[in-house]
């Protein structure tokens, strides 16, 4: 992991950080950031989501065409922009940007949704060889709020039935491991649908071993 932060210990150094809050469940590892982002450095990244978008697919089809109906940009992390927020990223979680995927933007316009799901690829599932051979696992998830729809859009993790609203330059991270390095469930969560306006977000996901392998 170089100079970063060992895995286990990203948790503890969130926790301890200004301006960032924990929230109070055991059964998984959540927190958030509010205004980690400024509205220019948002408005940035919204500007290559709009040039680059694409319909959103999913690892795993599961026969719902509505499952997923989000646009997706792919981000070029030698942008000076995306290239900043990853640095800020890793500044702030403690995580190795050698482990991180390529960034990507989404978009959701008034009735799209992604519904409920998880970040991690499922053990025996039809594409995990394809996606965890090499580079292994999906660890840490970084999701930042872009801007905030006139209505809806909310981040929901039903099992611990937390609710949270979108707002310009929030972040949220979680771990999808539990404390044994297995997929966690209780991370299941569901981009509600946005009711008026158009919602951005910025995802950030890390391995547990370097990516691309090799």
């Amino acid at each position: 992991m170089t100079a970063h932060t060992p895995p286990a210990s990203i948790g503890e150094r969130l926790s301890s950080t200004p301006g960032v809050r924990r929230f109070p469940n055991r059964k998984l590892d959540l927190f958030l950031a509010p205004d980690f982002l400024d509205t220019d450095a948002c408005a940035a990244i919204i500007a290559l989501i709009d040039e680059q978008r694409r319909p959103s697919t999913q690892a795993d089809a599961n026969g719902d065409p509505l499952y997923r109906t989000s646009e997706t940009c792919d981000l070029d992390c030698a942008h000076p922009a995306v290239a900043a927020l990853d640095a800020r990223i890793a500044a702030l979680t403690g995580l190795d940007p050698a482990h991180g995927e390529p960034m990507q933007g989404q978009r959701y316009a008034v009735g799209q949704e992604f519904k409920d799901h998880t970040d991690y690829f499922e053990p025996g599932g039809l594409d995990y060889d394809r996606y965890c051979t090499g580079c292994g696992q999906r660890t840490w998830t970084v999701m930042i709020y872009l801007n905030q729809p006139a209505a809806g859009g909310a981040t929901r993790f039903r099992r611990i039935d937390k609710i949270i609203q979108p707002e310009t330059g929030k972040l949220l991270a979680w771990n999808n491991l539990d404390a044994a390095g297995q997929p966690n469930g209780w991370t299941l969560h569901h981009g509600m649908k946005v009711r008026s306006g158009t919602k951005y977000v910025v995802t950030k996901w890390f391995r547990q071993h370097r990516w691309p392998h090799g």
